[in-house]
């Protein structure tokens, strides 16, 4: 019984600290590196260069948003297996473990890849239409979190 307590708190962890590291990318860390003009006048970073910077942050976050997908695949796929059957439940993981796939292993790639061409592609409308995507696909996946997160505490409280 306390194995199962230990793992259900470390997945709130882990799909808390998702929520926090998607939230903090989106909402912090990418206004403030393309926007370096209104923080400090002597630096200036034009959007191509920003671009960069943000492609190498969202990198390094992608391995993180691999391991939630694998850790909500596994801890679901258990728990629907021992009998924890929720539709919400069911319909939120499957749309973390989409959702970050398809930002790790599609978008950031792809959008890296564009940016390696040089600034000319970076300014095409594929790399826009790409570029808007990955933005719709990460909000998703903050509510995707969001709901998962409330919905597992609903069950977990009335187990």
């Amino acid at each position: 019984m306390k194995k199962n307590i230990y793992l259900d708190f470390t997945y709130f962890i882990v799909l808390a600290a998702s929520l926090g590291g998607v939230l903090t990318l989106g909402a912090l860390v990418a206004p403030v590196i393309f926007h370096t003009d209104r923080i400090v006048s002597d630096i200036l970073i034009d959007n191509y260069n920003a671009g960069i910077i943000m492609g190498e942050i969202f990198h390094r976050f992608s391995y993180w948003v691999y391991f939630l997908a694998v850790f909500v695949a596994i801890y679901e796929a258990v728990s629907y297996k021992s009998g924890f059957r929720d539709a919400i439940t069911f319909a939120a993981s499957t749309m973390v473990i989409g959702t970050s796939l398809m930002f790790s292993a599609v978008y950031s790639p792809k959008i890296l890849e564009m940016q390696a061409m040089g600034a000319e592609a970076t300014q095409s409308d594929t790399f826009d239409n790409l570029h808007i995507a990955s933005e719709i696909d990460f909000k998703v996946l903050a509510v995707a979190l969001i709901v998962l997160f409330v919905r597992r505490l609903m069950l977990l409280r009335t187990n």
